[in-house]
């Protein structure tokens, strides 16, 4: 019986001419031969299966041809060549530095490199996997690698470049081999399909193109398995059986019933691929690469993009004007999503099947009118009160807003004999209770008629930028005076309402509570300031250079707005200003602001030690 070889061993190229994919790089080689520029060290580098050993083998049979061809290859007549065709020459030298990394295995490289080359110019070390060589067996071979014999040269090559020490990478000549196109995949198997005699579809090739991901020789071995599989007739329907692959057919069935928002037949669909014995994860990636093949698809610039059959790409193209954009980029976010969520999921069909419904309603009419393809939450199963809880809603509400508005003119009785207010008090409503409320019977009225205290954020006399004593001293002398509520006030009419420095400075360090994480840079440097009232309605941050100038700028119209609601005052601005070259605008920490104050007080320093406080 006659031994049979791989079609990756059978049809390797032996001239630089038949090298798949690598022209660019061929020709460099090409030219450096024909003009006798040989460098003493190269380094190939790319993926599996590109052709780097290939090249090296090409590339050091060609530079020992003792008659080469004007286009730059060898004859494949001289000794030199036969003796390389027959496997039998002492000029090439192959080190697999994978089993070969020791310090001890480059000491016997390096004294095989003294002896030179019986025939030919040149003797050739093709050392592949070098990236596997240890440290101490680089550092053993950087000097020859740097001065070596003038006949020797030095061919590393390796999947992992940044795996090679830096000193190596720079005494070497560095060619990227680029991972092979498709289109030019799909050429080379249909070439060894007619030297095999074999029946290809050229959907067929195109599949075994995408799964080879850019290497040949792995395109080869899956030619291999399946001419085994179809008996010579390599067919699409025979590829997606033997290779274990999702169908195009279920994506667009899919797609169709995320369009016609039919929920039932995208699951009934993924429960027949589970039921195929394709995992979850496997569907959503395919999933998400169908939505961006449809992307692709609706524009001519684009469509380059799709890597896919001829019958298959015209599918694709009519499906596409079906799509609208918004909505295949909202179904390739969730897909996106589900794909992160997979692994940490423990129930992975339900998140599938989650993500499914979510993507069957991305084009589903909403009843307030929105255009469809917009953001979309699923529809809850009860989305209305019974009749008897919404009255009951109803009068529990209408019993407390009176009993607030009977509260609010007692309040407004007891306070006449005070101070003289700035604006009128008005009866707050149940959304909106009032906030400077000193009177402790006031209090506990306005508790038993249900009106509920709202929560102030936690702000330390360190981050007010005032002392404790002087915080009591003003809140006694405004007690009871500036809140007002505006539910009684015309939608028209703005409100003017009066605040100090305190309340502003006050507000501020409630908004930097509130601010989110991704500002935590400025509301670290915002806690360690103190605003300015420059007048009744603007307040100044002084900052000290022009770049903090534009961040604090960008977050101005939020500051303004959350000022504005917290402190009643609609005519409130801030000014963001670069301090002046000889203003000192240092932002202090908590142990330099105690002692600034210290010095002004010393029994501070006595407090501190009396209680043994520290600073938090």
């Amino acid at each position: 019986m006659e031994n049979y070889l791989v079609s990756a061993r059978k049809y390797r190229p032996a001239t630089f001419d038949t090298v798949v994919g690598q022209d660019a790089l061929t020709a460099t080689l090409k030219n450096a031969i024909a003009t006798n520029k040989l460098a003493h060290a190269y380094l190939f580098c790319g993926p599996r299966g590109v052709g780097k050993t290939t090249c090296a083998r090409i590339f050091a049979k060609t530079i020992n041809c003792l008659t080469p061809t004007p286009s730059g290859e060898a004859c494949d007549n001289c000794e030199s060549c036969v003796a390389f065709n027959e496997q039998r020459s002492f000029n090439i030298h192959e080190l697999d530095a994978a089993s070969n990394n020791s310090v001890e295995d480059i000491r016997q490289l390096v004294e095989m490199v003294r002896v030179p080359p019986q025939v030919g110019k040149y003797k050739v070390y093709i050392i592949d996997e070098v990236h596997m060589l240890s440290a101490a067996a680089f550092n053993a071979f950087l000097k020859t690698l740097e001065e070596p014999p003038m006949h020797a040269v030095f061919i590393l090559a390796t999947t992992e470049k940044h795996k090679i020490l830096p000193t190596i990478l720079s005494r070497c000549q560095i060619y990227d081999f680029n991972r092979i196109r498709v289109e030019d995949t799909v050429n080379h198997l249909m070439k060894v399909a007619e030297k095999e005699g074999v029946t290809a579809e050229p959907e067929a090739l195109n599949v075994i193109a995408l799964k080879a991901d850019g290497g040949m020789r792995d395109a080869l071995s899956i030619f291999d398995q399946t001419v085994s599989y179809t008996r010579g007739n390599i067919t699409y329907q025979g590829v997606i059986e033997n290779l274990n692959l999702l169908d195009y057919d279920y994506y667009f069935k899919l797609t169709e019933s995320f369009l016609s928002n039919n929920v039932v037949d995208a699951l009934l669909i993924f429960n027949d691929i589970l039921n195929k014995g394709f995992e979850g994860s496997h569907f959503i990636t395919g999933l998400a690469s169908h939505f961006r093949d449809l992307l692709v698809s609706k524009d001519t610039a684009t469509l380059p993009l799709l890597q896919v059959g001829a019958s298959i790409r015209e599918r694709y193209g009519k499906q596409a004007q079906l799509c609208s954009s918004s909505f295949l980029f909202k179904a390739m976010k969730l897909c996106n999503d589900c794909d992160l969520n997979l692994k940490a999921s423990k129930n992975k069909r339900l998140l599938v099947e989650l993500t499914l419904i979510q993507v069957a309603q991305l084009t589903e009419d909403n009843e307030g009118g929105r255009p469809s393809g917009q953001d979309k939450t699923i529809k809850p199963a009860f989305n209305k009160q019974p009749q008897a809880q919404a009255s009951s809603s109803a009068s529990k509400a209408g019993s407390t807003h009176q009993n607030v508005a009977k509260t609010a003119v007692e309040v407004k009785e007891q306070s006449s004999h005070q101070s003289k207010v700035e604006k009128p008090v008005v009866a707050p409503t149940t959304s909106q209770a009032p906030q400077h409320i000193q009177d402790t019977n006031l209090a506990e009225r306005l508790k038993s008629a249900g009106v509920a205290k709202r929560k102030i954020p936690v702000v330390t006399r360190e981050t007010m930028g005032v002392s404790v004593k002087r915080l009591m001293q003003q809140n006694e002398a405004k007690n009871g005076t500036k809140q007002v509520s505006t539910s009684s006030k015309p939608a028209h009419e703005k409100l003017d309402t009066a605040f100090t420095e305190a309340d502003l400075n006050y507000q501020w360090q409630s908004y930097i509570n509130q601010m989110p994480i991704e500002q935590k840079a400025l509301a670290v440097r915002m806690q360690g300031m103190r605003v300015l009232l420059l007048d009744p309605h603007t307040f100044e941050m002084v900052v000290d250079n022009e770049l903090l100038a534009r961040e604090y700028i960008e977050i101005k119209p939020h500051i303004e707005a959350f000022m504005r609601r917290e402190l009643k005052n609609d005519f409130i601005q801030l000014n963001v200003r670069v301090s002046e070259p000889d203003e000192n605008v240092k932002v202090f920490t908590k142990t330099e602001k105690f002692q600034v104050m210290a010095e002004k007080n010393k029994a501070l320093y006595e407090l501190k030690n009396e209680f043994g406080l520290e600073f938090y």
